[in-house]
């Protein structure tokens, strides 16, 4: 089968980066489907992992962690789905990723595509939706319904898992929503997406708030910039708030959230599939939901860009565009 790997943790620029080649093709066993890929997107994580984890020695490693595409065959353990079906889902950080022609995965964490999107748009849901459900109703235990008085703060939300989840806390919650995005761009795609307001992370946010008639919020998602945030997210939430995130900062100065016992969250969409837990099927049931809010008209793809084919020259270019920070919604590529 075709796949695009990398050898070396280096520069984009060097040729050993991303490259293509032929792998063999793998048998499915157990829960796994073996799902021929028809579209891929790409996200940080791809770009954080090719450019920090070392491969083993002489052990190419296939990134890419969202696909859509068709199950070929399937595990002898498999009761969920059958060949023929076409799936979504975001894969394991454990297993090869989905940056090939034939890709197996455990069938607890695939969900059904909607009958409404193309290969494309479905690529660009799985990872985002999961981790902007996770981290909204899991880790924040936000409640489903309508709940008014309850604000929540979406720091980054012109990106993939911003704007999945403006759209779930606007559609399925009673909450205002307040978003963040800096450039007309990404303010206009933030407002499109569902937010009631959308303030600038790159000024200072409390007094933005306070120029909207809020003096505090009940609960912030940062999802990017956290450290460089977090005097001012300390400051904006109510006492007894919650703070969740998903990024990586080297350091985080949490006693500041002490004085008004401020909970932190922090959500990895991978978990469930790293450590096989008792629930990891929630992420199959997730995005069975996600499905039928698709087919419902309630939440969209965040498709907004299509590279052309799964290829090394065309995953070079998205990475770029990621690295350099001005990347909006999801990036796609499809077919070999």
């Amino acid at each position: 089968m075709k796949a695009v790997v990398y050898n070396e943790s280096v520069a984009l620029d060097a040729p050993e980066a991303l490259t293509d080649t032929t792998l063999p093709d793998p048998e499915p066993a157990g829960h796994d489907l073996l799902v021929e890929v028809h579209a891929v997107s790409v996200n940080p994580v791809d770009t954080k992992i090719r450019g920090g984890v070392l491969p083993p020695p002489a052990t190419p490693k296939v990134l890419g962690w969202d696909a859509s595409g068709v199950v070929r065959a399937v595990g002898d353990k498999v009761t969920l789905f059958k060949p023929g079906d076409r799936v979504m889902y975001a894969g394991s950080l454990l297993r090869a990723g989905t940056n090939c022609e034939l890709h197996l995965v455990d069938e607890r964490i695939v969900g059904p595509m909607s009958t409404r999107l193309s290969f494309e748009e479905a690529a660009a849901l799985p990872l985002t939706s999961l981790t902007a459900w996770e981290l909204l109703f899991d880790r924040l235990q936000v409640r489903e319904g309508r709940n008014p008085i309850a604000t929540l703060l979406i720091i980054g939300g012109a990106g993939g898992v911003g704007s999945i989840m403006i759209q779930l806390a606007r559609q399925l919650t009673g909450m205002t929503v307040v978003a963040t995005a800096s450039r007309q761009e990404t303010r206009k795609c933030v407002h499109e997406v569902g937010a009631h307001h959308v303030i600038d992370h790159t000024r200072p946010m409390p007094e933005q708030l306070r120029d909207l008639g809020l003096d505090e919020v009940d609960y912030v998602a940062s999802l990017t910039h956290t450290d460089k945030h977090l005097v001012a997210i300390a400051e904006m939430l109510a006492p007894q708030g919650k703070l969740g995130l998903i990024d990586d900062p080297v350091t985080l100065d949490v006693p500041i959230l002490k004085p008004k016992s401020i909970s932190l969250h922090w959500e990895l969409m991978y978990t469930r599939s790293m450590y096989q837990t008792p629930d990891m099927i929630e992420q199959h049931n997730i995005l069975v939901h996600v499905a039928e809010l698709v087919d419902a008209g309630v939440l969209r793809t965040t498709l907004a860009d299509h590279f052309g084919v799964i290829n090394a020259a065309n995953l070079r270019r998205a990475h770029a565009l990621i690295e350099s920070g001005k990347a909006r919604g999801k990036i796609v590529l499809s077919g070999f």
